[in-house]
Protein backbone atom coordinates (compact mmCIF):
# COMPACT_ATOMS: atom_id res chain seq x y z
CA UNK A 1 0.00 0.00 0.00
CA UNK A 2 3.06 2.28 0.04
CA UNK A 3 2.26 3.48 -3.47
CA UNK A 4 -0.96 4.93 -2.02
CA UNK A 5 0.91 6.53 0.91
CA UNK A 6 -0.64 4.10 3.40
CA UNK A 7 1.42 3.28 6.48
CA UNK A 8 0.86 0.37 8.85
CA UNK A 9 2.50 0.17 12.26
CA UNK A 10 1.79 -1.64 15.51
CA UNK A 11 1.70 -0.31 19.05
CA UNK A 12 2.24 -2.88 21.77
CA UNK A 13 0.85 -1.14 24.85
CA UNK A 14 1.70 -1.65 28.48
CA UNK A 15 -1.25 -0.07 30.27
CA UNK A 16 -3.91 -0.74 32.88
CA UNK A 17 -7.12 -2.04 31.32
CA UNK A 18 -10.05 -4.18 32.42
CA UNK A 19 -8.38 -7.19 30.79
CA UNK A 20 -5.16 -6.62 32.73
CA UNK A 21 -7.37 -6.34 35.82
CA UNK A 22 -7.83 -10.11 35.64
CA UNK A 23 -4.17 -10.78 36.52
CA UNK A 24 -4.09 -12.95 39.66
CA UNK A 25 -2.89 -11.12 42.77
CA UNK A 26 -2.49 -13.85 45.33
CA UNK A 27 1.07 -13.09 46.45
CA UNK A 28 2.62 -9.84 47.63
CA UNK A 29 4.90 -9.83 44.55
CA UNK A 30 1.88 -10.14 42.24
CA UNK A 31 0.04 -7.39 44.10
CA UNK A 32 3.08 -5.11 43.86
CA UNK A 33 3.42 -5.77 40.12
CA UNK A 34 -0.25 -4.96 39.48
CA UNK A 35 0.04 -1.72 41.46
CA UNK A 36 2.90 -0.67 39.17
CA UNK A 37 0.86 -1.55 36.08
CA UNK A 38 -2.03 0.57 37.36
CA UNK A 39 0.21 3.64 37.00
CA UNK A 40 0.49 3.05 33.24
CA UNK A 41 -2.45 4.76 31.61
CA UNK A 42 -3.75 4.47 28.06
CA UNK A 43 -3.11 8.23 28.00
CA UNK A 44 0.59 7.41 27.69
CA UNK A 45 -0.13 5.62 24.40
CA UNK A 46 -2.22 8.35 22.73
CA UNK A 47 0.66 10.68 21.76
CA UNK A 48 2.45 7.93 19.82
CA UNK A 49 -0.79 6.86 18.12
CA UNK A 50 -1.49 10.46 17.10
CA UNK A 51 2.08 10.96 15.90
CA UNK A 52 1.94 7.84 13.72
CA UNK A 53 -1.23 9.23 12.10
CA UNK A 54 0.41 12.59 11.39
CA UNK A 55 2.29 13.82 8.33
CA UNK A 56 5.43 13.90 10.47
CA UNK A 57 5.39 10.07 10.43
CA UNK A 58 4.52 9.65 6.75
CA UNK A 59 7.67 7.59 6.17
CA UNK A 60 7.27 5.40 9.27
CA UNK A 61 5.74 2.06 8.33
CA UNK A 62 6.07 -1.62 9.17
CA UNK A 63 7.30 -0.92 12.69
CA UNK A 64 6.38 -2.28 16.11
CA UNK A 65 6.48 0.19 18.98
CA UNK A 66 6.02 -0.42 22.68
CA UNK A 67 4.75 2.16 25.14
CA UNK A 68 5.40 1.54 28.83
CA UNK A 69 4.49 4.60 30.84
CA UNK A 70 6.77 7.41 29.69
CA UNK A 71 8.97 5.08 27.64
CA UNK A 72 8.59 4.41 23.93
CA UNK A 73 10.42 1.40 22.52
CA UNK A 74 11.09 0.27 18.97
CA UNK A 75 11.00 -3.52 18.74
CA UNK A 76 13.26 -5.49 16.43
CA UNK A 77 11.90 -7.34 13.45
CA UNK A 78 11.83 -11.09 13.30
CA UNK A 79 13.98 -12.51 10.57
CA UNK A 80 14.57 -16.14 9.70
CA UNK A 81 17.20 -17.67 11.98
CA UNK A 82 16.88 -21.29 10.90
CA UNK A 83 15.23 -23.14 8.05
CA UNK A 84 14.50 -26.75 7.24
CA UNK A 85 13.29 -28.35 4.05
CA UNK A 86 12.26 -31.78 2.87
CA UNK A 87 12.31 -32.84 -0.77
CA UNK A 88 8.94 -34.56 -0.42
CA UNK A 89 7.27 -31.80 1.60
CA UNK A 90 6.11 -31.90 5.17
CA UNK A 91 3.78 -34.21 7.02
CA UNK A 92 2.86 -34.14 10.68
CA UNK A 93 5.04 -37.17 11.28
CA UNK A 94 8.08 -35.69 9.52
CA UNK A 95 7.74 -32.45 11.47
CA UNK A 96 7.38 -34.31 14.76
CA UNK A 97 10.56 -36.22 13.93
CA UNK A 98 12.69 -33.30 12.69
CA UNK A 99 11.44 -30.35 14.77
CA UNK A 100 13.09 -31.24 18.13
CA UNK A 101 16.62 -31.38 16.68
CA UNK A 102 16.30 -28.37 14.38
CA UNK A 103 13.81 -25.52 14.79
CA UNK A 104 13.06 -26.24 18.44
CA UNK A 105 16.62 -25.32 19.42
CA UNK A 106 16.07 -21.81 18.01
CA UNK A 107 12.74 -20.95 19.64
CA UNK A 108 12.65 -17.64 21.49
CA UNK A 109 11.82 -18.03 25.18
CA UNK A 110 8.66 -16.21 26.22
CA UNK A 111 9.05 -13.79 29.07
CA UNK A 112 6.51 -11.65 30.84
CA UNK A 113 7.14 -7.93 30.99
CA UNK A 114 7.86 -8.37 34.70
CA UNK A 115 10.68 -10.79 33.88
CA UNK A 116 12.11 -8.65 31.09
CA UNK A 117 12.04 -5.19 32.67
CA UNK A 118 14.13 -5.07 35.83
CA UNK A 119 13.01 -1.53 36.71
CA UNK A 120 9.72 0.15 37.54
CA UNK A 121 7.75 1.80 34.73
CA UNK A 122 8.44 5.48 34.22
CA UNK A 123 4.85 6.48 34.91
Amino acid sequence: MARYNVTANCISPFAWTRMIGTIPTQTEAQKSRVEKIKKMSPAHIAPLAAFLCSDDARDVTGQVFGVRGKEIMLFGHHRPVMRIHHAEGWTLERLADIFPGTLHQHLVPLETSGQYFNYDPLA
